[in-house]
């Protein structure tokens, strides 16, 4: 009877062994007609995507055959590529119309489910368009409502991109809105209000706390034309506020992304430590040259730069051509100096039901090669997201991530406004139409 039960001991341990080693998940082989390396800019016809559960398990010629009991998905026929990364958005904005209240109604009308609603219908949006993954940079007054939609999303309960979030972000006092009431009122803001050192630090330890990815804090407001049609940003963190966020989310091992302008504020972002620049409309060669020594990444979102001008003849009106104008002269500076770029569109900004693909337009028209826009959006995103290897890329180890169309987009941007394929982590989301 012992010995019996040693025995059955040992199988069971045997099995269990075997268990754990067996590669678990459904196979896949997808037959790609070309398949596009970003980080080289190149192609090559005819191979096989091999994928196991949520990962990649290999890459190889289509002559090797697909792996027995595989499910083949077909698209031999189109161009195959890593699933795209937006990495600068707000799910929880809807380029709110001013006839309607604006950013403004969102925080003192909307509900907060009912803009997680929205933000979930925005997230999916970005999914169907080919963008399997978003760095969503602040929740505009909801709080850590990104947190709850990321969980939504990881669980099954929604579709939508992989998210990285930002939270509630920070600023100073007189740094955000709601402004413009009355002052014996006290209003809520779209951001976390902190001043001194400790009040940062603190911020952003909450927001670590909570879940934060990154954390966001605002180093500019306010932008105008100065008489010489010079821009003007004010500055709101000082350099001894920016440099605690900045100390206690490396202690944490996350990153900091500095939204910046110009002028002050984009210097103190670049003296105190920040991972990433956004926007940074106008950038000063000095500033430039700094950044390539930091290797600070910079996350330009141009499109949205051209929505909604004042008229012309007003200081609005010349404030935002000169944003415009600022930002194209930036854009084409940080190219030629080699600064790491990275695609972003600040969509919320612009309303969701607009092609979040149209930056992949004004990179080009402003001269970047659509292989350095692909780039971008692949594999610069994926190592700024501390994910190389992960993201951005069709390798072995890899989330099967992956998106088809039917040109070729290494010579034509604008073939990434029509995405016929997409998988993200394993899962068909969409189909590729016959």
């Amino acid at each position: 009877m012992r010995l019996g039960m040693r025995a059955f001991w040992c199988v069971a341990i045997l099995a269990a062994c075997a268990a754990a080693q067996a590669p678990s998940g459904k196979l896949i082989a997808i037959r790609a007609g070309s398949l596009v390396d970003p980080r080289t800019g190149s192609a090559r016809a005819n191979q096989v995507i091999v994928i196991r559960g949520d990962r990649i398990e290999a890459v190889r010629d289509s002559s090797a055959g697909v792996p027995s009991g595989a499910e083949v998905i077909d698209l031999s026929h189109d161009t195959v590529l890593p699933g795209l990364i937006d990495s600068h958005t707000h799910i929880f904005l809807q380029g709110e119309d001013p006839a309607e209240g604006g950013y403004d109604a969102n925080i003192l009308k909307y509900p907060l489910a009912y803009r997680a609603a929205r933000a979930a219908v925005a997230a999916r949006r970005a999914l169907e368009q080919g963008f399997t993954t978003l760095r969503d940079l602040e929740t505009e007054g909801a709080g850590y409502g990104d947190i709850g939609i990321k969980q939504a999303i990881e669980e099954g309960h929604i579709p939508g991109p992989r998210l990285f979030v930002a939270t509630r972000a920070i600023s100073t006092t007189g740094g955000y809105p709601l402004e413009g009431y009355a002052p014996e009122l006290t209003l809520p803001k779209g951001v976390q209000i902190a001043d001194g050192p400790v009040e940062t630090r603190k911020a952003a330890r909450e927001q670590l706390e909570h879940g934060a990815d990154w954390i966001k804090v605002y180093m500019t407001h306010r932008s105008w034309a100065g008489d010489n049609g010079e821009l003007i940003s004010q500055p709101t963190l000082t350099l001894d506020e920016l440099k605690a966020v900045v100390d206690e989310t490396h202690g944490w091992r996350r990153k900091v992304a500095c939204h910046a302008y110009s002028g002050v504020g984009l210097q103190r972002a670049l003296d105190g430590g920040c991972d990433s620049i956004e926007h940074g409309l106008q950038i000063s060669d000095a500033q430039i040259a700094q950044m390539k020594r930091q290797g600070t990444w910079y996350c330009p979102t141009l499109a949205v730069y051209y929505t909604d001008w004042a008229p012309a003849n007003t200081p609005e009106g010349q404030r935002d051509r000169l944003r415009a104008s600022a930002h194209e002269q930036s854009f084409r500076k940080a190219m030629q100096a080699g600064i790491r770029i990275v695609f972003g569109t600040d969509m919320g900004g612009i309303k969701w039901t607009e092609p979040i693909a149209q930056e992949f337009d004004r990179m080009v028209d402003l001269g970047m090669a659509p292989p350095d826009a692909l780039r971008a959006a692949t594999v610069n995103a994926a190592e700024m997201l501390g994910m190389a290897g992960k993201l951005g890329a069709i390798t072995a180890g890899a989330y099967a991530d992956i998106i088809a169309v039917s040109g070729d987009p290494l010579r034509d941007a604008r073939q990434l406004h029509n995405v016929r394929f997409i998988m993200k982590g394993g899962q068909v989301v969409r189909s590729a139409a016959p």
